[in-house]
């Protein structure tokens, strides 16, 4: 395997697969619950790829699920951009910081795209938190009529390997 670059290094705890379980709420849908696997890998350049998949907890029926890359800057600032079979992409930008026992990276949607077909998604900020080796997933949207970001999905997550 390449050896990580080292704009990545912050990054570095990511890596792998992680799977685990979920919560998901928004004010137009029943609350449910979900597994989730997150994959992060990476080539050698400066930038980690991630794939997300969830399924209903409950029926184990595909729910979700988006690829793209987060692009390591100089001074711990990121870059992350994504696409959904859903019809819609996002572009983040934000920030990576080391903490004691892992790492906190904050994201906000500079901008979202959708095709005729997506539901609607104005703005997202997505949170990945490493700590005491569980990765915590969230996310909050801004969508089909609600123009304020509204808490949509927490997940935790074991590294695999």
């Amino acid at each position: 395997m390449a050896e990580l670059h080292p704009q990545c290094e912050p990054l570095a705890p990511l890596l792998g697969t992680w799977q685990g379980g979920g919560t998901g709420h928004y004010p137009t849908i029943d609350d449910f619950a979900y597994t989730e696997e997150l994959v992060f890998g990476h080539v050698g350049k400066p930038f980690v790829s991630m794939t997300q998949r969830t399924r209903n907890s409950v029926t184990g029926e595909p729910l979700h699920s988006e690829a793209g890359y987060v692009r390591a800057l100089p001074g711990g600032e990121l870059e992350l951009t994504l696409a959904q079979p859903s019809g819609v992409t996002e572009i983040h930008l934000g920030t990576v910081r080391a903490t004691d026992d892992g790492l906190v990276i904050e994201l906000r949607s500079k901008a979202v795209g959708m095709t005729p077909t997506a539901k609607e998604v104005t703005s997202v900020r997505r949170e990945l938190t490493i700590e005491d080796g569980t990765l915590i997933s969230e996310l909050w949207m801004a969508a089909v009529g609600h123009g304020d970001l509204l808490h949509h999905l927490r997940g935790e997550l074991a590294k695999q390997d």
